[in-house]
């Protein structure tokens, strides 16, 4: 068995053709690159047990030689994809199964009966092997595509994939050939985008997943796995973001980042580090700019087009309507242009960089047991939750805000380590804080609007529709009074709940 350790990038077809010609390839390529067709059957089950399973087999074709090769479990890691690979020559387009204790134990003879063909994998192939700073790195340019019996889908990447070396070296490449051209990071494989395909599968907003965390772990295993699953996270929504209409990809951003700085903050009171410091403002900076498109969505879907629908035709309020959309294209424009997209690949690399550093590797004597860590900081995070909820009953100019901030962090943090006491035992709690924050959500919206309205009103496309903005403040205002009645039940409510971390 073999550990295939690969980088993935997304390119667009001109970008992959300026690339196989310029000098960063060229520079560093111990042997002449070689070009060849790549023709690969997938095979599975009518039920798809293989890929349920992580799973994948295929025949490849390289010229006039079948290899016939099974890949599972692994990892991906900011587009840095590690997987098992067994791998045999076969004698022709047809699976063998000589006998083997591995084989035999990932693909029994029941299994085997009722494998067939899925989809084709079909491209050209540019291989180079590399010599970068002490690693050897044999980089694929892949151009062609997917094809099922009804559908295709283009192929168009590259594989760094790491020979010999530092995995380092494979993000340090990857940052190199985006000052050349723009990529992304790829987070799918293609026998996944083949399986997609094959079940007409459209790509759609990607929920966080906590990952699976247990006492054997150290701290920083437990903390590295967390950053890894929110970063996996952003990633999965970003091409959605900035590429589709659709609002949920944004949220499910912001959602990644604010679980992320939550991370982040943990890593820094474990062990403080001026690359996580930088690393953390530019996450916090990139939440900023992502919370102002998603307050523009936010109001206008949840105010100002139910207005409209009220009231048809009024001149006012099509002026409002109009100038509020102007200031969220305004917002998208910045995320979605190349710069930007750079940018944000930038980050996530040099994220990844860090992540395979010294700040990782280095054990301290007096390094925390995670529990006893965990049980600090979430103690600590209830305390301040607690102390901010006092102030509800008569609430000054800020303090919800500081209150829901309280509980994101609160919710988060246990969320996340909520393995380690036992999931059931906070299941109530979790319950009882969630809706504290979907009132808490509910007012800020309001907030949010209002301050939105404040700075529409001074603009000059609204300088001769003041009834608009006044509408649209009396709509905005209606029912607050019972937001905050609600949520003073919904906080009673969670101060009976049991700290599950100290039971």
């Amino acid at each position: 068995m073999a550990v295939e350790t690969e980088l993935k990038l997304r390119i667009a077809p001109e970008h992959l053709a300026r690339l196989k010609r310029h000098a960063l390839l060229k520079t560093h390529q111990v042997e002449r690159p070689v070009t060849r067709r790549l023709y690969n059957i997938y095979y599975d089950t009518p039920r798809l047990d293989l890929h349920h399973a992580a799973m994948a087999l295929r025949l490849r074709r390289v010229g006039g030689q079948w290899l016939q090769t099974l890949k599972g479990g692994g990892e991906i890691q900011a587009g840095l994809h590690q997987r098992n690979e067994w791998e045999i020559p076969v004698g022709g387009e047809a699976l063998e199964f000589p006998p083997s204790p591995e084989w035999d134990a990932h693909l029994p003879p029941s299994l085997r009966k009722k494998l067939r063909p899925v989809f084709v994998t079909d491209f050209m192939r540019t291989t180079r092997l590399l010599d970068w700073q002490g690693a050897r790195i044999e980089v694929c340019l892949d151009h062609g595509e997917i094809r099922t019996e009804q559908r295709s889908l283009p192929i168009c990447e590259l594989e760094l994939e790491l020979k010999s070396g530092d995995t380092s070296s494979l993000f340090e490449l990857a940052l190199d050939i985006l000052d050349v051209v723009p990529c992304e990071l790829e987070v799918v494989n293609k026998a996944e985008y083949g399986f997609r395909l094959l079940e007409g599968r459209a790509d759609s907003p990607v929920k966080g997943r906590t990952p699976d965390i247990d006492v054997a772990q150290s701290l920083p295993e437990i903390l590295q796995q967390l950053i890894w699953s929110c970063l996996l996270h952003l990633q999965a929504n970003l091409r959605g973001a900035t590429g589709s209409d659709d609002p949920e990809y944004l949220h499910q951003m912001r959602v990644a980042l604010r679980r992320l700085r939550v991370v982040l903050r943990m890593a820094a009171r474990f062990r403080a580090d001026e690359r996580l410091a930088a690393l953390s403002g530019e996450i916090a900076a990139l939440g900023v700019a992502l919370g102002r498109i998603r307050d523009w969505d936010v109001f206008i879907a949840g105010t100002l087009e139910p207005m409209r629908e009220r009231m048809p035709g009024d001149a006012g309020l099509q002026a409002l309507l109009a100038a509020s959309e102007q200031s969220r294209s305004l917002c998208h424009q910045a995320l979605h242009g190349d710069k930007q997209a750079r940018e944000l690949q930038r980050l996530i690399l040099r994220f990844a960089l860090w992540m395979n550093g010294p700040y990782w590797s280095r054990r301290d004597e007096a390094e925390p047991q995670p529990r006893n860590f965990v049980t600090r900081l979430l103690s600590k995070l209830s305390r301040r939750f607690a102390q901010a909820a006092v102030h509800v009953e008569s609430p000054a100019d800020g303090q919800l805000h500081a209150l829901r901030i309280c509980a994101k962090k609160l919710r988060y943090s246990a969320e996340f380590f909520a393995a380690l006491y036992g999931k059931q035992a906070a299941k109530a709690y979790f319950s009882a804080l969630s809706e504290v924050q979907d009132v808490l959500g509910r007012i800020n919206d309001v907030a949010v609007a209002q301050r939105l309205l404040e700075d529409l009103a001074v603009s000059p496309e609204l300088a001769s529709h003041p009834e608009a903005i006044v509408l649209a403040k009396d709509a905005v205002a209606q029912g607050q009074a019972r937001r905050i009645t609600a949520l003073r039940k919904a906080l009673r409510r969670f101060e009976g709940q049991a700290e599950f971390w100290k039971a």
